[in-house]
């Protein structure tokens, strides 16, 4: 997945960049049934910035292949703040999963919310600015 980062841009400051509302689609891997929604993810860049769709290419690239939600939000920061050498990433998946609306607890409403956060945005307060620009309606 870091190879989709592609070209990088030197970066003029070092103020977050976040993308909201990235539409997302995989399978998940206990039970071979979809799980769809969005992704939103934000990075501090340190030296360079990577163009806007390649971010959403990364979790395309990992979200191609069966896993678990948990496992995917960790992955997709992991490699973005390896691909970028961000000083922070910081990643939030919100899905509906089809093995929760039709088997078992059949809660066809139920979002899933996973996190993952890595360099400054495990500190507390680096994490609720990010948080809270992510859940600010536009």
């Amino acid at each position: 997945p870091q190879s989709v980062i592609g070209d990088m841009f030197d970066a003029v400051n070092s103020e977050a960049v976040i993308l909201k509302d990235i539409e997302l689609v995989s399978i998940c891997e206990h039970h071979l049934l979809p799980f769809t929604g969005v992704a939103h993810i934000a990075y501090l860049p340190n030296k360079k910035l990577a163009g806007l769709g390649r971010l959403a290419s990364v979790l395309e690239v990992l979200a191609a292949r069966p896993q678990l939600q948990e496992n995917l939000t960790a992955e997709v920061a992991d490699a973005l703040e390896k691909a970028l050498d961000a000083k922070g990433v910081l990643v939030v998946i919100e899905a509906r999963h089809q093995c929760v609306a039709s088997r078992g607890a059949r809660q066809p409403d139920v979002n899933t919310v996973t996190l993952a956060s890595r360099g400054l945005y495990t500190e507390p307060s680096y994490r609720a600015e990010v948080l809270g620009l992510i859940n600010k309606k536009s």
